[in-house]
């Protein structure tokens, strides 16, 4: 990978994570999930792009900012999604806990 197609990628997963903030404040949770597949290809095309190549100062500095805009977006996103996870766990677990709960009922009664 060129130093311009490795900006260029940085560049696409910043695109990816601004659409998944943007999904994620909009309650878009299935788009959400479909972004998020997207933003993994690229980031392991990054991952696979060894060694990635040696940028020029201006390149380097670009990429920072992007890394550093990309890591904001991830932030908002999580700050977003985390108490929506936390809900979604606390359900599965009392529907855990109910569904075992009737198993132990139901197992009683048949004694």
């Amino acid at each position: 990978m060129t130093s311009a197609e490795t900006i260029m990628t940085y560049k696409a997963i910043l695109a990816i994570t601004r659409k998944m903030l943007s999904a994620a404040r909009n309650n878009q949770w299935d788009e959400l999930i479909v972004l998020e597949k997207e933003c993994r290809n690229l980031t392991d095309k990054l991952i696979n792009n060894d060694p990635e190549p040696i940028l020029d100062e201006d390149s380097l500095k670009n990429k920072i900012k992007i890394i550093q805009e990309i890591l904001d977006d991830d932030a908002q996103i999580k700050a977003i999604t985390q108490p929506w996870m936390e809900k979604l766990q606390y359900m599965l677990n009392t529907t855990d806990h109910s569904h075992r709960i009737q198993q132990a009922y139901h197992s009683v009664e048949n004694i």
